[in-house]
């Protein structure tokens, strides 16, 4: 696997094609514009870029819609001692940190109109000054530029330089938007739970095919980044969890209050089915085959229930025991069948059904 498959993940004709084009990018020194939706993942291509470039520098990310605009010279360009009150040392901007590496200017729509000419200035001669100084700082950097706004409508504004423009879209590259790479969904669930797989000592969730496709059919005006927040509702609410589409529609894909009511129950009822199992070991101790629940004895939930989710039930006990199984003959699928009474290709189907 390439480091741009680590870092880009997915495999649709979209970002397959992206993959190809930014190796091609890399090399150049010539500045590159980024244009996508917001949450799209604008900055991750432009890490990319400088990863597949091989500069010795840093990548140095600037996010000029977060920065007061009386800050903002500054803090690119850097400052002399005594430029202004509070500057006690010189200090090196954004652009002297990015010094043969990358500077990524994100939300470049942003950018004050005074700061845009010297931004065309340091395209043209790849020199800075310094707030307060005097002496041109020559620099070898690769200037990256992100927007999510159309550059073109704010030129016609007025509120973004026309030159500016046609120096940064010297290369451009369109990210897709999450809608347009829906069969990438499950590989990036996939990768979101994985890393949180080290800071989360619980089982983490399974996704079914059924609730993959209700993803894939979402419209995701928030792009990766909504998706990202999906998978964090579901490692807060469905930990070692089967999620279905019913659960994605009503719980994940909205903020929908209903879902603590859900997790709650969940909870009280496998309580009460503990309860159960510990009233037929202590009535029957010598008798193993005692100590496993009748059909009747699951009536008893109801003295903790109004109602209960018989599917999703009798799911999590086939999964809770299919683990169990698997687990005590080291993953051995044939020896964990026959402690299920199951046919070895039955055991395998559910366990892909399940995710195990």
């Amino acid at each position: 696997m390439s480091s741009l498959d680590i870092k880009i993940i997915g495999q649709s004709r979209p970002i397959m094609n992206l993959k190809k084009l930014i190796p091609m990018l890399a090399p150049s020194r010539a500045p590159v514009l980024i244009t996508g939706p917001t949450g799209s993942g604008k900055e991750l291509i432009a890490e990319a870029l400088h990863d597949e470039s091989r500069r010795k520098g840093k990548f140095i990310a600037v996010n000029c819609a977060a920065i007061p605009a009386e800050l903002m010279e500054a803090e690119a360009f850097g400052y002399e001692k005594g430029a202004f009150t509070g500057a006690v040392n010189s200090t090196k901007g954004k652009f002297e940190q990015a010094q043969n590496g990358t500077i990524f200017l994100d939300e470049i729509g942003d950018m004050p109109l005074s700061l845009q000419a010297k931004l065309l200035r340091v395209l043209e001669n790849s020199k800075i000054t310094r707030v307060g100084g005097q002496k041109e700082i020559q620099l070898s950097i690769r200037i990256v530029c992100a927007s999510h706004k159309d550059l073109g409508e704010l030129c016609s504004k007025g509120e973004f330089r026309d030159d500016l423009l046609y120096r940064l879209n010297t290369l451009e590259v369109s990210v897709p938007t999450l809608r347009e790479r829906s069969t990438d969904i499950p590989l990036l669930v996939q990768h979101f739970l994985k890393s949180k797989a080290n800071t989360i000592k619980s089982d983490l969730p399974s996704f079914t095919d059924e609730a993959y496709e209700r993803l894939k059919g979402h419209d995701w005006p928030g792009n990766i980044r909504e998706l990202r927040n999906v998978v964090e509702r579901a490692l807060v609410f469905f930990p070692k969890q089967i999620i279905e589409e019913a659960d994605v529609s009503q719980y994940l894909l909205k903020a929908n209050g209903e879902v603590i009511n859900r997790t709650f129950e969940n909870d009280t009822m496998w309580e009460a089915f503990d309860k159960i199992s510990e009233n037929l070991v202590e009535n029957h101790p010598n008798d193993d085959q005692a100590a496993i629940p009748s059909p009747e004895d699951f009536s008893r939930l109801f003295d903790v229930h109004n109602a209960i989710d018989l599917r999703s039930l009798l799911r999590d006990i086939e999964i809770v025991l299919i683990r169990a199984a698997m687990n005590r003959n080291d993953n051995n699928t044939s020896e964990a069948a026959k402690d299920l009474k199951l046919l070895r290709t039955t055991l395998i189907e559910k366990t892909k059904k399940y995710g195990l």
